[in-house]
């Protein structure tokens, strides 16, 4: 009899240690350590509407409430778009009919900052048509951002991915990224075009040269001042009836948080706070200790940007519901950015090890997934077409040439990218209602 209690107690023992190590073993599973099996559903045919955020209270370090809850209206369109999927846009492509020479897909090959390594690898840049400065080929070809075919396609191919906003990366009139031309003289007939599909636009203002907190403040003012007026560009309508544009700064770090204070905090000495160059202003989160100069700047959220996961901590997906509580905690937004995958090689040959391969879309559907399980109130997609980084999501080719095998959708079609954005939208905004209820 005490034989078999013994037995009891030590077969007791031994499935209590097995529930618990497998109750601990499920909490630590993390959709970084394998692909989702739960793709994105299909089924909610509304389209999203204008959002309303919370006004901002007097709280401490300056944050703003920006909590939200989403409106639902029909779209004037057959399909629906979504106003809480964000996707950044790139407007700097140029080609000799439309601009006498290629741009941007000619870019260089950035040599390594270390000597010994930059001498292993190829430099030069790239000689389109044929040799694009990308893996990828789009099925457009070597494109012009000026070409209004270029931009009705770009156009068609967001609405039908069911992205209500399209980020467009800007820099003032007469500056340029180091390998480009100015593009703020395009920016006119994107916003039209955005409009003939009811998608709005919003600003992402780039890193440039002599960017200060005071010309980012002067920035806002030309955008509101020129473009405030147009049907497509994207406000949020905030709780107590406010109606605020929203800006994406990128490397928002760069600049020290007392300067940024001076206009996005109430108490600054320039503050646009409560005038008609207020908004909702998004700071980039690369490094954890970031979070808190974004909260000491006077910003209203953080975004991820970068596609590689692993790459930073923002971009870590495992991080993400760290940095959603701290946003909660701070009253902040937290938009997540997601992507396809990520390689750069085609402009820098020696970054390899941040390279993340798109596995037929299961590496995308695994970063949509850990997006969605932070509830968040918006989603970025990077990108519509930024093809250095390989992170588009742009109907792209197979092509072989003499001297290169180009990375393509196969054995997907062009529009597979386009596809599944809609699929996990339309189940982000399904799921949206269930968090609401």
């Amino acid at each position: 009899m005490i034989r078999i209690r013994r037995r009891a107690l030590v077969t007791l023992i031994l499935f209590t240690l097995f529930i618990f190590g497998t109750i601990m073993g499920l909490r630590t599973l993390k959709p970084t350590e394998g692909f989702s099996n739960q793709t994105p559903g299909i089924g909610f045919v509304a389209g999203a509407g204008e959002r309303l955020v919370n006004g901002r209270p007097d709280v401490k370090g300056e944050a703003n409430q920006i909590q939200s809850q989403v409106v639902l209206s029909s779209s004037d369109k057959d399909s629906s778009i979504f106003y809480d999927v964000h996707i950044f846009y790139y407007l700097w492509y140029g080609a000799p009919s439309l601009d006498q020479r290629y741009i941007h897909w000619d870019h260089v090959l950035v040599p390594h900052w270390d000597p010994k390594i930059a001498a292993s690898h190829p430099q030069g840049r790239h000689t389109p048509p044929d040799d694009v400065a990308s893996s990828f080929y789009p099925e457009l070809g070597p494109y012009s951002s000026r070409d209004p075919r270029i931009l009705e396609s770009h156009m068609d191919q967001i609405e039908a991915a069911g992205a209500g906003v399209l980020v467009l990366s800007w820099y003032p009139p007469g500056v340029a990224d180091d390998h480009g031309e100015p593009t703020e003289g395009l920016v006119a007939a994107v916003m039209d075009a955005a409009q003939r599909h009811s998608i709005k636009v919003a600003f992402h203002i780039q890193q440039y040269k002599g960017r200060t907190g005071e010309s980012v403040h002067e920035d806002i003012k030309y955008i509101i001042n020129k473009y405030g007026t147009h049907k497509a560009f994207y406000r949020v309508r905030s709780s107590m009836g406010q109606v605020l544009p929203m800006f994406y700064i990128y490397d928002s770090y760069l600049i020290p948080a007392e300067s940024w204070a001076d206009f996005l905090t109430t108490k600054g000495s320039t503050s646009i706070r409560g005038s008609p160059y207020d908004g909702v202003f998004i700071g980039l989160v690369v490094e954890e200790r970031q979070k808190h100069d974004i909260v000491a700047s006077g910003f209203d959220g953080m975004y991820t940007y970068f596609a590689s996961n692993g790459f930073s901590f923002g971009s870590s997906h495992q991080n993400w519901d760290v940095i959603k509580s701290f946003c909660d905690s701070h009253n902040l937004l937290f938009i997540p950015s997601v992507g396809p995958g990520y390689v750069d090689t085609a402009i820098r040959p020696w970054n390899n090890h941040n390279t993340r391969n798109r596995v037929n879309g299961q590496y995308y559907q695994t970063s949509l997934q850990a997006a969605l399980s932070v509830r968040p109130d918006i989603v970025t997609i990077t990108s519509f077409n930024q093809w250095h980084e390989g992170t588009q999501i742009e109907r792209a080719v197979p092509k072989k040439t003499a001297n290169r095998q180009y990375l393509d959708y196969q054995p997907n079609q062009p529009d597979h990218y386009l596809k599944l954005t809609r699929q996990w939208a339309e189940n982000f905004n399904k799921e949206k209602d269930k968090w609401l209820l």
